[in-house]
């Protein structure tokens, strides 16, 4: 099956009626960063200009999960594939823990995006945009955090560690896309074939794999004790923050909407209704609405 990443945009804009000219699309390159630790990480650039933003996906997904969004925001900006994740290099250490990865995705920034003031976390991403903000104050000006906090658990989790405890080959394409729309029945088949064409990559067999590094069952253990400590990065941000929850997300609850209030008195809390956990796949123009309007008045 014939893959070109970048062309299927002309699909991500149809289907939210985004302006979109065949005969000058949006201009997107990939790049590769050798960080300081000697990883591979590759990244998104997209539009002319200095970057003004960086887009951090979540956990068992890649850079191409903002391609909507990039389309609606039509700005200068980065979309990183977090190390195991999409074209980056997969870790021996199978180490992509939170504070890991800011190290990694710090020196991505630094190289690729030192003028952008707004870092833009999902999930995982979330997480890891929390360390890396609160360890280099410098690295951004504004904070957007997208449906997780310190207070993920193994339960609030299990909509996403359930697909990713699948299988780890499929026969077919038809397959892998098949266990997706299982999983993602609010989506459009459509979105999701885009989706599993960026994620998934077929084997010499024939068969068909993820690009992720696929987590060991035994590190999705207790994260809630894993995370815990993060709630001080969070605190430790200066920065203004806006959190997105999704409005049917279980990923985030009342306790933990009081716990980010404690820690961080001055954030922005916004429900996306009829978004669950990925508010990027399920809400992507009012996604991009929200950080424009986030950006012009911070």
């Amino acid at each position: 099956m014939h893959y070109d990443e970048f062309g299927l945009l002309h699909e991500n804009a149809a289907e939210y009626d985004l302006p979109f000219d065949p005969d000058a699309p949006p201009r997107v390159e990939r790049v590769h960063v050798t960080t300081p630790s000697g990883h591979t990480v590759s990244a998104l650039v997209w539009g002319d200009g200095p970057p003004e933003l960086v887009l951090l996906h979540g956990g068992a997904q890649n850079a191409h999960t903002w391609d909507t969004v990039a389309i609606a925001l039509d700005r200068p900006l980065v979309a990183i594939d977090l190390p195991g994740h999409g074209h980056s290099q997969w870790r021996d250490d199978k180490d992509y823990r939170p504070d890991t990865l800011a190290v990694e995705v710090t020196a991505v920034i630094d190289e690729v995006a030192p003028e952008a003031d707004t870092v833009v976390g999902m999930s995982l991403g979330g997480l890891t945009t929390a360390a890396a903000v609160a360890r280099r104050a410098d690295l951004a000006d504004r904070v957007v955090i997208v449906d997780v906090t310190p207070g993920v658990n193994d339960e609030k989790a299990s909509v996403v560690t359930n697909f990713v405890a699948g299988p780890e080959t499929f026969a077919s394409f038809d397959e892998i896309l098949e266990r997706t729309i299982l999983f993602n029945p609010t989506r459009s088949e459509a979105s999701l074939r885009r989706g599993v064409l960026h994620n998934a990559r077929p084997l010499d067999d024939g068969t068909w794999t993820w690009r992720y590094d696929r987590f060991d069952p035994g590190r999705l253990a207790e994260l809630d004790l894993r995370m815990a400590h993060l709630w001080d990065a969070f605190g430790a941000i200066e920065a203004p923050m806006l959190f997105l929850q999704g409005g049917d997300s279980p990923v985030v609850d009342d306790e933990d909407l009081a716990e980010l209030r404690r820690r961080k008195p001055d954030v922005r809390i916004t429900v996306v209704e009829g978004a669950g956990h990925s508010i990027q796949g399920d809400k992507p123009v009012e996604l991009a609405e929200l950080l424009d309007a986030f950006v012009a008045d911070t």
